[in-house]
């Protein structure tokens, strides 16, 4: 576990900074709440402000849920992550089952495809599954880095048709010098060019900053597969030249082992031999010894009871 460096709970971490960050921003609007009403509601001669302004809430609050629901995934897979290493340790040939790890994570697919290549006996390339990996998480992202791009665009085309409203007014203005219209119609368009640029570049600020940490989510969460991968599932899957040389070089040691073993055991077994060599020529004098005592018996019972020589 101390081998991988993976930020744990990091996609709740940044969720709790966007919640107390929007929490801050409510409060400031609250506190300023009649500077926003003189710029976005009053005194309003065209629906202008009300579309564009709308349009920007509308692209950012998509962009911010969509943001909110890839963190809450991407702490689901860091879990997922750590899950996977704790289970390493304790059932190493199925870490994936044991806890209620989804199938559907990275990690699980990962572990899978390892598994399925190596059965397959074909060599892993992990370059090619990083960059499979880091490929498919690009797309999750696609929408709200496209958010991010245009909010800003939406602000200067905003100003734009602001600018456009104000010239219009001032043409009118320029027509008769006593048409208050004209006017009117001039510091509308400047208003609502005012109020379309600070609501993109306030919008743009927070989600901007969110994007980038949802990238470093991402690059965070892709990392620590990364550092399973190298440390725990190509050591068990992947078959090169340098590990088959390193195991054979162990089992010509084990052999070396078992050779001088073996050689031990011989000198053992040379050493019972002439022990046992030993002790059959001691018991064959000492039966040539008990013969010939049986012999000089026997004599001596035939002078002493005087039987002739070829009775038995």
């Amino acid at each position: 576990m101390n081998s991988i460096f993976l930020r744990r709970r990091f996609s709740l971490n940044i969720l709790s900074r966007m919640i107390v960050l929007a929490l801050i921003g409510a409060g400031v609007v609250v506190w300023k709440m009649d500077f926003i009403l003189d710029v976005y509601f009053r005194n309003q001669l065209t629906a202008t402000g009300y579309l564009i302004n709308g349009a920007i809430a509308v692209l950012f609050l998509i962009g911010l849920l969509k943001m909110i629901a890839t963190f809450l995934i991407y702490s689901r897979e860091e879990n997922a992550v750590m899950r996977f290493v704790a289970n390493l340790e304790k059932q190493p040939d199925d870490p994936i089952s044991i806890s209620g790890i989804s199938e559907h994570t990275l990690i699980a697919r990962r572990f899978r495809t390892m598994e399925r290549l190596h059965r397959a006996n074909t060599p892993i390339n992990q370059s090619a599954l990083a960059a499979t990996l880091v490929a498919s998480e690009s797309t999750r992202n696609s929408f709200p880095k496209f958010i991010n791009n245009i909010l800003i665009l939406t602000g200067v085309f905003g100003t734009i048709v602001s600018l456009s409203i104000a010239l219009l007014g001032a043409s009118d203005l320029l027509e008769s010098s006593v048409a208050v219209s004209g006017m009117g119609m001039v510091v509308h368009g400047m208003s609502t060019a005012l109020s379309t640029t600070i609501t993109a570049i306030v919008c743009y600020l927070y989600f901007g900053y969110f994007y980038m940490k949802l990238t470093d989510v991402q690059t965070n969460l892709v990392s620590g597969i990364e550092q399973v991968t190298t440390s725990h599932l190509v050591p068990r899957f992947q078959v090169q030249t340098d590990s088959v040389l390193y195991e054979f070089t162990g089992l010509i040691r084990s052999l070396q082992v078992l050779v001088k073993q073996m050689e031990q055991s011989q000198r053992i077994f040379e050493q019972v031999e002439k022990r046992l060599v030993g002790t059959l020529d001691s018991y064959r004098e000492r039966i040539q010894g008990v013969g010939d005592d049986l012999s000089s018996i026997k004599s001596l019972l035939k002078h002493g009871f005087r039987l002739p020589e070829t009775d038995a």
